[in-house]
């Protein structure tokens, strides 16, 4: 996974507000986030891995891991999908 820097828009630029809205200044564009995709945001901002957040969302959780994976796969298809990461 790569964030997209320059002229795109980094996650780090995402502000997400009391009510899991993520607002992206550069773009103008705001997403609902529920608590697992602001979970995976703010892991990606720490500079967490996708390996690193299944587990620490698993253990903290106490979900199967394979289960995580699935999910935490989806949303990073999503954030590809919208561009903000590669």
């Amino acid at each position: 996974m790569q964030i997209l820097k320059g002229e795109e828009m980094v996650l780090n630029d995402i502000i997400i507000d009391e009510n899991n809205i993520a607002f992206i200044p550069s773009l103008g564009t705001s997403y609902q986030l529920n608590a697992s995709a602001k979970k995976i945001i703010d892991l990606l901002k720490q500079g967490k891995n996708k390996n690193e957040i299944i587990k620490i969302i698993s253990e903290t959780t106490g979900a199967k891991w394979e289960d995580v994976y699935i999910d935490v796969e989806d949303f990073f298809q999503k954030l590809k999908i919208y561009g903000l990461i590669q």
